[in-house]
């Protein structure tokens, strides 16, 4: 560990603003010295005290609930105190000032002492329950993402994750893993031996089981990372094709300004929508066109901009005007763009609008009304096929970006090792190579084997106090 690691450590663990209640949360190897300061006496382990908070002089900060989980039962795996207070700002920080005020005053006069208590770094307490191997990897992060969750099923799978089902996928992963290494490593070891070890114990038959098993929990994790981030939708196309009435249908609201002037929609404009507990991050962008003033040439600008970044692109047509010359070569001009702008993995659906006011109007791609909202359901469904999303989220676990690319990496290995394993003794020294390449990838998602500079990431995204 490193040495901050050592430091006792102290955060006000609520959020910030006015509540009802507030906690001031310390962890350390040994906080008796401070408790006993604090408070004159010990504290029964795992009991809620209800006592008066004073300053140095004696006086009432507050009243409220001070409770004690010694090591190592406690989220840290340290001791553990938290103090429960009013929920004001002021009061909290009063409390987290009482607290650095008394941890420096112990050692004086005789009295036991407590090593530099410090305020705490963003998630800092999540990671010494990792540390502490309290916790792993996946189940930290799952912390952030409940907190995070956006969506009812987002939290949901966050929970699962929280408990530890994606990280018991992942071990069983690694247990057949490591089993079939076993069998290659020890046909390695004794070569003269005329016993075929993997013949004799199936291990191409393992290898193509545990493929299949990294392929069933990378598409589940996938669906996981769906819930998490979402997908980012833009909506593009001519002036008045009706994305502004879009955008609001979808949100189910008047989030953006609709008029029949051109050009209304100087800047983007975002709304998160969540269609079957995916979310869905729906962005309104300028019209698209030829000659704009200063301010719409910004807009437009800014609307190219987030169609590069898009996972998908609505490219909405207006059915009243798809045979007027001038507005269908707009709109083949702006096909080729949008082919040259986005990635060649990025979809883009046509969508054909106002289909109430062109009932005979029939073209190739999705028909709605923003105004009556025929062909909504259609046009979610669509986005939803397009983020890949299969339904059913009762056995998804939260998952990250970064896990998809360690099973995808996982995936990759074993099918190298797959055609080293035709290859027999041949290449049975490359068989154990990515063998051991897709273990330390599974090691990753877990944590059993990290780079300090990925914790420093994983963990300084997460709020003060957790």
């Amino acid at each position: 560990m490193l040495a901050r690691h050592h430091d006792p450590i102290l955060a006000i663990a609520t959020a910030s603003g006015r509540a009802a209640v507030g906690i001031v949360r310390v962890s350390g190897r040994d906080l008796r010295p401070l408790v006993q300061a604090l408070f004159g006496n010990s504290l029964t382990p795992r009991q809620a005290h209800y006592l008066p908070f004073t300053d140095a002089r004696g006086q009432h900060l507050d009243q409220g609930l001070a409770l004690y989980f010694p090591a190592p039962h406690s989220f840290t795996g340290e001791d553990v105190l938290e103090l429960q207070a009013h929920g004001g700002p002021v009061v909290l920080q009063l409390l987290l000032a009482r607290c650095l005020e008394v941890a420096q005053t112990l050692g004086a006069d005789g009295q036991p002492c407590l090593p530099r208590l410090r305020l705490a770094q963003a998630g800092e307490f999540s990671e010494r329950a990792f540390l502490n191997d309290k916790i792993d990897l996946v189940q930290a992060e799952a912390i952030a993402d409940l907190i995070d969750a956006s969506t009812e099923a987002a939290a949901r799978s966050a929970v699962r994750s929280l408990a530890g089902d994606f990280s018991r996928e992942v071990d069983q992963l690694r247990d057949a893993l490591v089993r079939l290494r076993l069998l290659v490593e020890a046909t390695l070891d004794f070569p003269e031996e005329e016993i075929d070890f993997l013949r004799k114990a199936d291990a191409q038959g393992q290898l193509q089981a545990l493929h299949g098993a990294v392929a069933r929990v990378l598409g589940a994790a996938r669906q996981g990372a769906l819930l998490r981030d979402g997908i980012r939708v833009v909506i593009a196309g001519q002036p008045n094709a009706g994305k502004s009435s879009l955008l609001n249908a979808l949100a189910g609201a008047e989030r953006a300004i609709v008029t029949p002037i051109a050009g209304t929609t100087r800047d983007k404009v975002q709304e998160t929508l969540q269609i079957e507990g995916v979310p869905v991050h729906i962005i309104d962008t300028a019209g698209l066109r030829e000659g704009a003033d200063t301010v719409e040439a910004i807009g437009i600008a800014r609307a190219w901009e987030a169609i590069a970044d898009a996972d998908a692109v609505l490219f909405l047509h207006d059915l009243t005007r798809a045979d007027t010359p001038d507005y269908a070569a707009a709109d083949a001009h702006i096909a080729a763009l949008l082919a040259q702008t986005v990635a060649h993995s990025v979809p883009v659906l046509d969508v054909w609008n106002k289909c109430d006011a062109a009932p005979d109007n029939e073209r190739a791609g999705l028909l709605l009304s923003a105004k009556t909202g025929t062909g909504l359901d259609a046009l979610r469904q669509a986005l939803l096929q397009c983020a890949g999303w299969h339904g059913g989220t009762e056995a998804v676990s939260m998952a990250r970006a970064r896990h998809v690319q360690a099973l995808a990496q996982v995936d990759a290995h074993l099918h190298l090792a797959h055609t080293h394993l035709q290859a027999q003794a041949q290449a049975l020294d490359l068989l154990a190579e990515e063998l051991r390449l897709a273990q330390n990838a599974l090691n990753e998602i877990t944590g059993v084997f990290s780079a300090d500079d990925l914790l420093g990431v994983i963990f300084s995204s997460f709020c003060i106090g957790k």
